[in-house]
């Protein structure tokens, strides 16, 4: 990230200006849909899974805009691997999936070659339909009121 030096800097420098070390929060973003290089947009419905999305436009997106790290042709993937380090699916899975030794096979079966992207895909597909699925449920059981009370300035107790 960017702002890694600007963050050890300032925590090294606070204490001699006679200032506390802030506290930082590192966090790492997912990557668009088209790949690590390109940004979400809100104004591109296709660079990202929104929490609104059905689990139909879930599968269309995964299925045709996730950037894949294999290989142009079936048999050069066979024998190459793929690239987990670019495939955008295995990299949301990194975020989604909470089983790491399925993950670790997964990476080591897709990077041998041994798995292809459509089976990377297709575990994506089937880890965030029923999150988004969840979260749309639980989101149609919020009431106004549960939002004013929750948006409603108060005071601290220390």
């Amino acid at each position: 990230i960017d702002q890694d030096p600007y963050f050890r800097m300032t925590r090294d420098v606070a204490p001699r200006l006679g200032y506390l070390k802030p506290a930082l929060v590192h966090s790492t973003f997912f990557p668009a849909l088209q790949g690590a290089q390109t940004k979400m947009s809100a104004s591109d419905a296709n660079s990202s899974i929104f929490l609104t999305d059905t689990a139909k436009e879930i599968k269309n997106k995964i299925n045709k805009y996730a950037f894949s790290g294999g290989q142009a042709t079936v048999e050069e993937h066979r024998a190459k691997g793929g690239d987990c380090d670019v495939d955008i699916s295995y990299q949301y899975l990194t975020f989604f999936l909470d089983d790491d030794e399925k993950l670790a096979k997964i990476k080591q079966d897709y990077s041998s070659g041994e798995l292809l992207s459509g089976f990377l895909k297709k575990e994506l597909i089937e880890v965030l339909q029923p999150m988004v699925a969840t979260h749309q449920k639980a989101r149609t059981l919020v009431t106004d009121d549960m939002i004013k009370q929750f948006m409603t300035p108060r005071k601290l107790n220390f």
